[in-house]
């Protein structure tokens, strides 16, 4: 099974994406996240993201690969945007399908973790007031959620 990586500026198509994992009849479990561009209580007009293109892909891959190793699953999908983003469009979307749902639940956690650590994204804030901020720095709760996988 090799997992499916797509980075791009198009939307992404979710009900393609989750109809395309159902397994054919293998799969007992599919998990999905999206994550969407959210408004910043009406202030954000959009956030635009900047990749490494090709290391992106490469790092999205080598994750859900990692997944794969881990939990036994059927399918994985890792798609991630770039470019200037509206509030309210997704901005990533991973997918996994199983035979049971907590290897499901876990390999898109594990994911998800990792791609907001180490795959090479940078993003900054377009606000309705014409301004443009700063890069947005990363989080310590997002360092954090991936130091668990290392305990488990």
């Amino acid at each position: 099974m090799a997992p499916k990586v797509t980075v791009g500026e198009a939307r992404i198509d979710v009900a393609a994406e989750t109809e395309a994992l159902s397994g054919e009849g293998a799969a007992g479990a599919l998990v999905t996240f999206i994550g969407y561009c959210r408004d910043e209580e009406g202030r954000l007009s959009a956030l635009e993201l900047e990749h490494y293109p090709g290391m992106a892909e490469r790092e999205i891959r080598k994750i859900a690969e990692e997944a794969a190793e881990r939990w036994p699953l059927i399918a994985v999908r890792a798609a991630h945007r770039h470019g200037k983003i509206a509030p309210g469009e997704e901005i990533v979307f991973v997918a996994c399908s199983s035979r049971h749902r907590g290897a499901a639940f876990e390999a898109a956690s594990y994911i998800m973790d990792f791609m907001k650590t180490k795959a090479p994204f940078w993003k900054r804030e377009h606000l309705k007031d014409g301004s443009v901020g700063g890069w947005v720095e990363s989080k310590a709760t997002d360092e954090s959620a991936g130091d668990k996988w290392h305990r488990i």
